[in-house]
Formats: C-alpha cells, structure tokens, sequence
C-alpha cells in the first residue's frame, strides 16, 4: 500500500473494549459506503469515480488546458469551499516536484472564497496586463462568494478582449443539469465540464473540479486518477488489518469515543499546508452534525511548535495527532561546514537536511506522546502525483466510514445553508424580507 498506518502511539489510549466496538461499527459502515445502503448514499458516485473516468474525459480535459496555456498567462479559478481546496491542495502539494516545470505553464490564481475588496483588488492588479482565462467551479452558481467574483472577472475580460474572444478563455465546471449557472454557461456558449450529481464539492477532487487546473499547471493528471484507482483497489476490502482506511476510521473513532474531541493533522512538509485545508472540510462539513463530531484543525511543524506547540504539549487533553510523514524528499539538501563554528552547529556539519527534520520528528512525537497525546501515523514514500491521488482517495474513503461510524449523514452539509439564507436577508436579496425583518433586531 502507498499509505500506511502506524497506531503504536495511539492504542494506548483506548480500551480494548472500545477498539473492537469500534471495529465491529466500522465493518458495517464499510458495507454501507460500498453498498450505498447508508443514508445519502445518492451522494456516493465519488467511490468509484477513479476507475469511472475514462481517457476521453481525461483527453478532453488535457485539450482545454492546452488551450489555456496556448493564450494565457495566468489561469483564475474561481470558487470556493470544495470547489477550489482540492485544486490548491494539488499546486500546493506537488510545488517541489514540479517546480521547474512550472515556470513553463500557467500561473494558477484563486478568486471567489472571500469577500475581501483587497484581496480582490490586489488579484486583479496582478493581472491586469496579463494574458488570463478563467474557470469558474460551482454545483450552484448561486453561492455569492464565487458568483460575484466571477462576474468581476468576466467583465474585465470581456473588456479586455471583447465579448467573442472573452467567451473562448472562459471554461465552466458546474452540475450537468440543474442550476442557474448550467442554463447561463449553455446560453454563453462556455466551455463546460461537468461535476457528477451523484459527487458533492468535498469530495470532487478527481473530477474535473481539481483535475483541469491541476493539468493548466503542468500537473500529470493520469498519474493522479492512477493513484486514486491504486487506492480504491486496495481500500475495497474488508480485511481490518490490511485496510489502512478501516484502521484509520477505527482509530480516530476509538479516541473520540474515549474523550479525544479534537484531531491535529501534522506534516513537517510546508506544502502540506492547503492539503491540510482540504481534509479540514472534508473531514470537518462531514462529521460535525447534530452537535458532534472530532474538531478537524492542523499544524504546519516544526513551524508550529513555535506557536502551537506549547498548547499540543500542556494544553487540555481532548487532542490527538494524525501525522503524516512524507519519507524522501525530493530534492536533498547538506549542511555545510562553518570554520568559526559561530552557531555550534559542526556537530551537523554534512548531515542531510531530510536526517535532521526525521529526528525532529521523532523528538516531537516523543515529547508529545509524553505530554499525553495520541499519535497516528500515517506514511508515504514521496510526494509526487500519484501519491497525491492515492492520499486524497484514502482520507475520502476514511471519512465516508467514519461519518457513518458516527450515525450521521457524511454527505450533506445543513448548517452552511444558514449562514447563507442569513446573508441572502441581511443583503436585499427577494424572497428573503420576512428573514430580514427577523434579523435586522438581532444585528450588530
């Protein structure tokens, strides 16, 4: 398996007891996510999305980022939540394998998660004598984030290049049929890619929603989808022991149930950092319903350790640790030899620099396995484009079990339409003026 999973650190913490109830809850939840006999199970087409793409969407997708690269400078992908996390997690994740690479392809820039008008206007200063396409990401069309940005952005094409030509660098990914934006990008005569209904945002990294601008960046995209399907092979089976999935759903479960509220995900790799905002949402939007759910939050060490450290080590005792160690970096540094040996740092003198962050590791496991936090570890050979896959499949295959592990629906997300209906009323939107009038006593 390209993901393994060591709970040599966490099992103490939980009974035996509680692991094999755990266990017995996970093999059913496992047969309910494989069977789609669990409640939302209409939203499961992500579980063998891998092995259902085929080369002639994969082609396709391929052709359109040609396209883009062939006229453009900068790509702007515009959207928010599940929409724009996979993709940046991809950039983000892969920079030191593709770094040189890179400089070849297209600038990918995100619009459309925020509100701000400096974001926006300093995004929009970076471009403006550039060439730029756009892609914009939404089942919807309607959540305003990505809706105002995309209008924004598409005026200033249009502008720019005229109405003909602004159409050719505008490509939509969006639900086949439902939705104001399905009917608007038709009418527009838009590129359009397509999210399956059956796949949710969270989970739509391996649809066209990551794959298009991973592969406007110069990402491998076959070599991703490869990952992912080596995943689902080796995920679809029931054995415990050899499923690291089932063993990670068992574990974070077993801990929960055992007082351990809040997860930490920990990477000593920086470019770990977005990924670990995707698994936020996924793990986050899917578990925490009914006013439950493990807390979804992360590190980025040893950074962190600077900041975070001292409450991991001494704060309250409702935490636990998933770490995911990236075993050989791509590109090996040394440390040199310095005469005067100001820093006293001789001692390390032509070590690696990948030896001294694995020992760092390791201190800090100790340290906080000794402070009495639970550790999880998960480990990967290298972070290239296939291990990408194979990591995203793993943890949406982990949360789906899990979610059902914890009676709840890991498919939907409730709560974050209340935000928006409020917003809808606060901002004037018709339809709303009866949640207005409820609201305007209630404001600050």
């Amino acid at each position: 398996m390209s993901v393994t999973i060591s709970l040599k650190n966490a099992e103490s913490f939980f009974s035996k007891t509680v692991y094999e109830q755990m266990s017995k809850k996970a093999l059913e939840s496992y047969r309910k996510l494989i069977n789609k006999t669990g409640i939302g199970s209409e939203y499961t087409g992500w579980v063998n999305l891998p092995n259902e793409l085929k080369d002639k969407e994969l082609d396709a997708i391929k052709v359109t980022a040609d396209e883009i690269k062939s006229m453009s400078s900068v790509l702007v992908v515009v959207g928010i939540g599940g929409s724009y996390l996979g993709a940046r997690a991809a950039l983000e994740f892969l920079k030191p394998v593709l770094c040189g690479r890179c400089k070849q392809d297209v600038e990918v820039l995100f619009a459309g998660n925020n509100l701000s008008s400096d974001y926006l206007s300093e995004l929009l200063n970076n471009i403006k004598d550039k060439d730029f396409s756009i892609n914009v990401i939404s089942k919807s069309g309607t959540t305003t984030e990505s809706a105002v940005a995309f209008r924004i952005f598409k005026n200033l094409l249009y502008k720019k290049y005229g109405e003909e030509e602004g159409r050719k660098r505008i490509v939509v990914t969006t639900d086949e049929k439902n939705g104001p934006l399905t009917k608007f990008a038709e009418k527009s005569g838009y590129r359009r890619f397509f999210i399956p209904s059956s796949v949710g945002g969270r989970y739509s990294v391996l649809s066209a929603v990551g794959l298009l601008p991973m592969a406007v960046s110069g990402i491998d995209i076959r070599e991703v989808v490869k990952g992912a399907k080596d995943a689902l092979g080796a995920l679809h089976i029931e054995d415990i022991r050899n499923n690291a999935a089932i063993l990670y759903a068992i574990a974070r479960n077993s801990l929960y149930y055992s007082g351990k509220t809040t997860e930490i995900f920990g990477s000593f790799e920086p470019h770990t950092i977005f990924f670990a905002e995707w698994w936020k949402q996924l793990f986050g939007e899917s578990e925490g319903k009914e006013y439950g759910g493990i807390f979804p939050a992360s590190v980025t060490l040893t950074a962190d350790l600077h900041s975070m450290g001292q409450y991991i080590q001494e704060g309250k005792r409702n935490i636990f640790e998933t770490l995911v160690e990236i075993a050989a970096p791509e590109n090996e540094m040394i440390i040199p030899f310095e005469k005067d040996d100001f820093d006293g740092l001789n001692y390390l003198a032509e070590s690696k620099l990948s030896y001294i962050n694995l020992q760092a590791m390791q201190a800090v496991s100790i340290a906080h396995l000794d402070g009495g936090v639970p550790i999880i570890k998960l480990s990967m050979p290298r972070a290239d484009e296939y291990h990408f896959g194979y990591l995203v499949y793993f943890f949406e295959f982990a949360c789906g079990i899990s979610g059902y592990m914890q009676d709840v629906n890991p498919f939907n997300q409730p709560g974050v339409e209340d935000y928006k209906i409020n917003m809808f009323a606060l901002l004037g939107k018709k339809g709303y003026e009866e949640k207005a009038n409820e609201l305007k006593n209630r404001f600050y």
